[in-house]
């Protein structure tokens, strides 16, 4: 997380970085390692760019009639089109061979920047200004083509549909990823202020192209806007981090259990025996790493 935060985000904590990462100039960042049901480790996190509106300021600007308040959406359309992704990178040509082809793409490494294949273009002359290096060479784009068809792709299961009660209610999708969800430009309302992301594929999660190849993972991206959309986000981050682990009929349940096997207990038990039982909780292998370790479960930028 650290390499993350330092190399792709660019955060710099003296704030002398003028070029910033992926985002831009990261002006402050929290993020929260948590364990999920299959017990990998995720990271959770929100962070604040450098020159970026409150949502009221955002709407605000929006809703203006103003030349440069129209100039402005227009300009933050284009930086949210260009830093979030929803739809499967094309394959650049047929029986391109890459590693990601052969292995699972997230075990592998990602195609250099440059293509080594040129004498011109080795490690040695990246400094040169006229090599491109963010020109898209075929097998690159083959690799990203993998990542994310295999990390972002979505495919219903039993999860999706939890919260639907059955016919004749509609079918209702927990994760709104759905092959209807469909919107081919990005947009503002102008009676609500309301800010609408191109969705391009309603079964591809939102991703960052560059973040997504260096990771090499499941991951999402979010734009804490204006209007509704902007409320849930806001809310479902203030649930989270403030969650409690177990939810609330389920820790009264396991309270109830606890209560009747206090009327259990045997004399007889031996103290190894009851401390055995006390050590038996089911964790994964990264938690154990993670506890080993000693990493940290929060990370939050330096408060000056």
């Amino acid at each position: 997380m650290k390499a993350f935060i330092s190399a792709l985000l660019g955060y710099d904590p003296e704030h002398k970085n003028l070029e910033g990462g992926i985002l831009g100039v990261v002006k402050a960042y929290y993020g929260y390692v948590e364990a999920q049901g299959r017990g990998t480790l995720h990271c959770h996190m929100v962070v604040w760019l450098e020159g970026g509106l409150n949502p009221d300021e955002i709407k605000k600007q929006a809703l203006s009639c103003d030349a440069s308040d129209i100039e402005f959406y227009k300009h933050l359309l284009a930086f949210l089109n260009d830093t979030i992704s929803n739809k499967i990178p094309p394959e650049p040509q047929p029986h391109l061979e890459v590693p990601s082809n052969k292995y699972d793409p997230c075990s592998v490494r990602g195609i250099p920047f440059v293509d080594i294949s040129c004498p011109e273009k080795t490690e040695d002359h990246v400094s040169q200004p006229d090599i491109q290096l963010t020109s898209i060479i075929p097998e690159r784009q083959q690799d990203i083509h993998n990542v994310v068809s295999q990390c972002q792709s979505h495919e219903h299961s039993k999860t999706c549909f939890r919260y639907w009660r059955g016919p004749p209610e509609p079918k209702t999708y927990r994760f709104d990823l759905h092959e209807d969800n469909f919107r081919a430009q990005s947009s503002f309302d102008p009676e609500t202020g309301e800010l609408s992301l191109r969705c391009l594929n309603g079964l591809v999660n939102n991703f960052n192209e560059t973040n997504i190849e260096a990771i090499r993972c499941n991951m999402d991206i979010k734009f804490i806007g204006s209007g509704a959309s902007a409320k849930g986000i806001l809310y479902y981050i203030t649930d989270y981090i403030t969650k409690l682990q177990l939810k609330t009929h389920i820790a009264f349940s396991m309270l109830e259990l606890a209560v009747k096997k206090l009327g259990e207990v045997n004399p007889f038990e031996s103290d190894q025996t009851v401390r055995a039982k006390k050590m038996l909780q089911k964790v994964s292998a990264q938690q154990v790493a993670s506890y080993l370790m000693d990493f940290e479960t929060s990370s939050v930028h330096p408060f000056q």
